[in-house]
């Protein structure tokens, strides 16, 4: 409860956190919010590219759908990329970094070489090129995307180790026998917490804005799903007679973007005293 009043009190951080609540219940209420929910795969060519109006506040695609359900049902599918690849990014970099922080030799150099890899190729090209590799589709890009992304959970992990393992209290624990696999786990993985948390919150913004991306450029979602990168794709044939074709998707990209990354920030600032005391 602390830590949420300190948020709340950074005007910029309460304005993310804001955007994220507001995506998450648009997300989980999507069919009973959207006006027209069967639009998610149903085409009415008699009504394509109508602009906004009152029956269709942004209008309507090529296919004649509504835009404004397509982005609300997107939401969700937006969130559970964002969630999936997170989640599963962190399964594998945070046990790497825990396993590199805290051995010493060869184990840990191979490790973090191999990370080092991973973060020499920018996200985007190796994302494009696995998917390349594999079936084009969402799955795909969630796979991708999640093998892209460990690396960011392993550095961060790696450091918060380093720094936590040459702590007194660490030292306290082992010399009264405790098994190093339950001081990793109990002891300095919680203390790591805070971060693996700010990580995620900013990787949620980078995965949405890069599934977007892959599905803008054909190797994400298929249609007919309500998708806002493939949206924003296939409304270019369009522009700029249709301008509210790819604006609105690509609106809700950057809404939800900027939201996860004000939190994030704002979580940083939670998260490290030493940031709360150069501000205060």
């Amino acid at each position: 409860m602390i830590a949420l009043r300190r948020l709340l009190r950074d005007p910029v951080a309460a304005l993310g956190l804001a955007i994220v609540l507001f995506a998450l219940v648009v997300a989980v209420f999507a069919p009973w919010l959207a006006p027209y929910p069967e639009d998610a795969f149903e085409s009415h060519i008699i009504q394509r590219l109508r602009p906004p109006s009152a029956e269709f506040p942004f209008g309507t695609d090529a296919l004649g759908r509504d835009i404004l359900s397509r982005v609300i049902l997107g939401t969700r599918g937006a969130l559970v990329v964002a969630v999936s690849v997170v989640l599963a990014a962190a399964l594998i970099g945070v046990p790497i970094g825990l396993v590199a922080g805290w051995r010493e030799g060869w184990l840990s150099d191979l490790l973090m070489r191999v990370t080092d890899v991973f973060l020499a190729v920018p996200q985007l090209i190796l994302a494009l090129a696995l998917s390349q590799l594999m079936r084009p589709g969402l799955g795909t890009a969630m796979v991708a995307l999640a093998l892209t992304y460990w690396p960011f959970f392993a550095r961060t992990v790696y450091a918060e180790t380093r720094r936590l393992r040459v702590s007194l209290f660490v030292d306290a624990l082992a010399a009264i026998g405790m098994p190093p696999r339950r001081i990793l786990l109990a002891h300095i993985l919680p203390n790591a917490a805070p971060a693996i948390i700010v990580r995620a919150t900013i990787g949620m913004g980078f995965t949405i804005l890069t599934a977007a991306t892959l599905g803008f450029l054909g190797v994400g979602a298929a249609p007919p799903d309500p998708d806002w990168g493939l949206a924003v794709a296939e409304s270019r044939q369009h522009l700029p007679e249709a301008w509210w074709f790819s604006t609105f998707p690509g609106l809700a990209i950057l809404l939800l973007v900027l939201g996860l990354n004000l939190l994030g920030d704002g979580l940083r600032d939670v998260a490290d005293p030493r940031l709360r005391r150069s501000r205060g």
